[in-house]
């Protein structure tokens, strides 16, 4: 059996052991394409051969950007890695100019684009680039078709290259750059070896819950150019489950009705949108439907693992799992029985919730700097607890510093920076990888993360605040889709809020009220001020008096990825909201 030490060897593995008819499939045309482990490697091999008569050679740099998960990805990546090239995954939701950043940065001389909107950013600065050509996984006018390299390869004559090429790479070999996303400043590329991401995705493997003996399918869309989902990846090709790439994160509830997935991979702020989409749903139920219904998410609030609430709340959430929590599962294809989620904090509501109607929510933390994963959850084996995000994972060691900060020991901490020494340094002490959050380690070994360090602001009264902890809290209100808490330097904490306008319009709607639908007329109504004032006030009883909230403000639009207000992992760029909504922030602190 094929030793796992790098990379590409995870499909020769599943080769080896579970040869799959369905190892990859993707939808083309509004049909699933199955490729096989087989067809998936002679493929890559093909690329390899081709890339080798591009003239490709070690440690070259090649870029891939896709719009969304997708077989010639995969395929992709395995033919690179094996010849000793590196792989550059490049989110494509960026701009055209960090795209010329990307690219010269880590000096990649091809580039691989999945559409054509992806390809109209990257010819917009190719010429400002080392780019000698670009390729395209969908037909475009005007740009190379990959399957041409495909064809380059069907040539055997060079494959005792390939195969020196690949017994050359060696798990202490870099095999990637992953530009991190980046909540302030020029993304910075991380390092990451061979070693780092195959141990861990090795060593995180023991928390994965996926039964070998049974057919097993997993549905994958976060991004692939981040390394939380890459690993997953690597992770369902080694346990030997089938993976669908969805066609989009709009079409996930479609797509998972069709495939039936097992498990697969959240963000919080995925599940938000999910189950405010049920709750907006639900307020147009009558009589006893909505009775029901709320009864038994109120039950689910309360839910607590491996039966601790007894016998009689697990009598009752049988029936609400009968009635209402079936239809949920449903609504995902019916067979989802786990949900692993990353990237932020998750309320501990939804996961009750959710895990309660059957799709249990695993959390986990992790970092691009440490391949990524650190601990996760598991629910055998009493590894699961609300609130926490798990036990290390093996071989990786976790300590709190004095300060609070969690510092992390592993073959999954990084390389470093590529081309910056000088920040590598400024996060390592010795073997430990200083990671910004702060936590702590409770005496059965859970992690709970307890805010970010460099996100946690002092008052001009010197009275720290964590605002993690008080959006967290405000986001559980329907009426609140986002909201980052300021106030450094400033008398007082304050939020600025994006309102939940989709949810509102239905509120408008249904209760009859007499308030203008537009963004900017929900922003400036009172009724609705008063409503979030409500649950700031609600909110506020649970934290001290210098961490309240004394004044908001609610913006009149939507923050994105495109308009610049969240990462493409969507997390908030909190300096670029600030600066966005300067006018806000004044009118709170100097009216």
């Amino acid at each position: 059996m094929t030793e796992i030490t790098r990379l590409f060897d995870f499909p020769y593995y599943q080769l080896e052991k579970y040869n799959l008819e369905a190892a990859l499939v993707t939808k083309q045309n509004g049909e699933w394409v199955k490729t096989s482990t087989k067809e998936y490697l002679e493929k890559s091999n093909a690329m390899s051969r081709a890339l080798l008569k591009l003239g490709i050679q070690k440690n070259d740099k090649i870029a891939v950007i896709s719009s969304t998960n997708r077989t010639e990805w995969n395929i992709m990546d395995i033919g690179i890695l094996q010849i000793g090239a590196q792989n550059i995954p490049i989110y494509p939701t960026i701009c055209a100019e960090d795209y010329e950043y990307v690219l010269n940065h880590s000096e990649s001389i091809y580039c691989f684009v999945s559409d054509e909107e992806v390809l109209k950013k990257v010819r917009k600065v190719q010429s400002n680039t080392k780019i000698k050509d670009v390729y395209s996984f969908n037909h475009i006018e005007g740009c190379k078709h990959y399957s041409e390299l495909l064809d380059l390869g069907k040539d055997e004559s060079n494959q005792n290259e390939v195969q020196a090429r690949k017994d050359a790479v060696s798990p202490l070999d870099l095999a990637t750059i992953i530009y991190t996303s980046g909540t302030t400043g020029k993304p910075k590329g991380v390092m990451l070896s061979h070693n780092n991401i195959t141990s861990n995705a090795l060593d995180a493997s023991h928390r994965l819950p996926i039964m070998s003996h049974k057919e097993n399918r997993v549905l994958s869309f976060l991004p692939i150019c981040h390394v939380f989902e890459r690993v997953l990846i690597y992770l369902y090709q080694y346990a030997g489950a089938t993976i669908y790439f969805a066609e989009g994160i709009d079409k996930i509830g479609e797509n998972a009705k069709e495939i039936k997935p097992n498990l697969m991979s959240v963000v919080p702020r995925l599940l938000e949108k999910v189950y405010d989409k049920i709750m907006v749903k639900a307020e147009d139920l009558t009589g006893i439907k909505k009775v029901l219904f709320f009864w038994a998410v109120s039950l689910g609030e309360q839910w607590e693992p491996y039966g601790e609430n007894g016998w009689w709340f697990e009598f009752k959430l049988k029936i609400a799992n009968k009635l209402i929590f079936s239809k949920w599962r449903e609504a995902l294809g019916g067979e989802l029985h786990t949900m692993v989620s990353g990237s932020a904090a998750l309320q501990t509501r939804l996961t009750r919730v959710f895990s309660a109607a059957g799709m249990q929510v695993m959390q986990g933390y992790g970092l691009t700097e440490t391949s990524p994963v650190v601990s996760v959850e598991m629910y055998k084996d009493n590894n699961f607890r609300v609130g926490s995000v798990g036990k290390p994972i093996l071989n990786v060691e976790v300590k709190i510093a004095e300060d609070g900060e969690i510092l992390i020991k592993g073959p999954n901490v990084m390389m470093g920076y590529y081309k910056d020494p000088e920040k590598t340094a400024e996060v390592m002490t010795g073997e430990y990888f200083h990671t910004g959050d702060k936590g702590e380690i409770d005496s059965d070994g859970f992690l709970k993360i307890t805010g970010r360090k460099k996100e946690m602001f002092k008052t001009s009264g010197g009275k720290y605040v964590i605002p993690t902890l008080l959006e967290n809290e405000l986001k559980q209100s329907p009426f609140i889709e986002q909201v980052m808490v300021v106030g450094e330097g400033e008398k007082m904490p304050a939020a600025l809020i994006q309102p939940n306008f989709e949810y509102i319009q239905n509120w408008i709607d249904r209760e009859e009220k007499n308030i203008g639908k537009s963004e900017k007329e929900i922003a400036n109504s009172d009724e609705i001020i008063n409503i979030i004032q409500d649950k700031i006030n609600t909110c506020n009883k649970n934290f001290g008096k210098w961490e309240q909230i004394k004044r908001f403000e609610l913006t009149p639009d939507v923050w994105s990825i495109d308009g610049g207000h969240l990462t493409p992992t969507m997390k908030m760029k909190r300096n670029v909201i600030k600066e966005i909504y300067k006018d806000l922030y004044e009118k709170i602190y100097r009216p």
